[in-house]
């Protein structure tokens, strides 16, 4: 028989994500793609309070804001760049900005003391890794750059001890939860093809190292589905048919069987509810 795809492998993780878990979500754009399928399959889940997080660092400092009892103030607020002057802050995603610092505040802490107190008693967390490069601001790293110059910024890689210290002290001193990593396999081409190759293997050696529990997204889509057809007009994010692929390779790996009949039954009922909203 002629093969038409290499097929990834995906062994069982050692901690199942069942339908009674609490699950929160941190990461790249990929995260948020995934939470949408955890969302319609009935899941119990938080994702990305703070916004897309790309970079190890980012995604550190946003868990240390979850554990703290610190709020977000007016020495955090931002000014938008390119003409929008809308206020955000560098820890935020720029679809957190609003008109005025108020507006903003009122927003981010609601949403932040939300998200503190889902985090607080959440017993699983999946972590979707985007890059090792970080713009910094100040010499402090930020999640975003809200579109300002960026001859205001500084950038760089994160050396590959860098990475592993910040990932092996995020699951220390969370030992109460259990963590699933992935690497996104949506490239970051701005730069160039280049620093996305190397960016991409410092996460993924950083991971081996520290011997971290791992599902294989960004391996299904590179290896198993190398073709075109599975990405999106952008040629950079996956396809829904991608995402679906993937989503059922998690199934089958990390989510107890007893939940499946289950899990499908919600699918239906959000699919129905989606379509009569539609309609």
């Amino acid at each position: 028989m002629v093969k038409l795809a290499t097929v990834v492998n995906c062994p069982r993780t050692e901690t199942e994500f069942g339908l009674g878990s609490s699950i929160m979500l941190l990461g790249s754009c990929f995260a948020s793609a995934m939470a949408d399928k955890f969302a319609e399959s009935g899941f119990n889940t938080v994702c990305n309070p703070f916004g897309t997080l790309y970079n190890p660092a980012s995604i550190a400092s946003a868990i240390e804001k979850l554990d703290s009892d610190d709020f977000f103030c007016e020495s955090d607020c931002v000014q938008m760049g390119a003409g929008d002057g809308r206020i955000c802050s560098f820890s935020h995603h720029s679809s957190f900005a609003r008109e005025s610092a108020g507006e903003f505040l009122k927003n981010a802490n609601a949403r932040l003391q939300q998200a503190r107190e889902f985090w607080k008693n959440c017993d699983r967390v999946i972590i979707t890794l985007g890059t090792a490069m970080v713009w910094k601001h100040g010499g402090k790293v930020v999640s975003n750059c809200l579109k300002r110059p960026a001859k205001e910024f500084s950038h760089e890689m994160l050396e590959l001890q860098q990475i592993r210290e910040l990932l092996r002290g995020i699951v220390e001193k969370h030992p109460e939860k259990s963590f699933l990593f992935t690497v996104s396999p949506i490239r970051h081409l701005a730069q160039c093809a280049r620093d996305n190759t190397v960016s991409k293997s410092a996460l993924h050696l950083a991971l081996y190292q520290e011997k971290l529990p791992y599902f294989p997204a960004f391996e299904i889509l590179m290896d198993q589905l190398r073709d075109y057809r599975f990405y999106a007009e952008d040629l950079v994010h996956p396809s829904k048919v991608a995402v679906d692929i993937i989503w059922e390779a998690f199934l089958d790996c990390a989510v107890p069987q007893k939940d499946r009949a289950a899990i499908e039954q919600n699918v239906k009922l959000s699919k129905a509810a989606a379509h009569e909203r539609r309609s």
